[in-house]
């Protein structure tokens, strides 16, 4: 995967993530198709503030994945969330 350094991500607007936290915080970027895989992979690994807050994130994620032709695993942390 791509290295993502501090100023890199600095570039990124807040939708190129798959979630800003109520803090402004910004997580799983999914602007590439690298981040997009790794959102997926690290998507069980993330807290979000609310569950509201994770399945609007594994939305994204699988709306990233789709747009980078990635398939998702119908059994995965972030299927399993986008459905509720």
């Amino acid at each position: 995967m791509a290295t993502l350094d501090s100023d890199d991500r600095d570039e990124l607007r807040d939708s190129q993530f798959a979630w800003v936290d109520r803090d402004g915080g910004r997580h799983l970027p999914i602007h590439d198709e690298p981040h997009a895989r790794n959102a997926v992979s690290r998507f069980g690994q993330t807290s979000f503030d609310s569950k509201t807050a994770k399945q609007r994130a594994a939305r994204a994620v699988l709306k990233a994945c789709e747009r980078f032709g990635i398939e998702v695993d119908e059994d995965s942390d972030v299927r399993k969330a986008a459905r509720g």
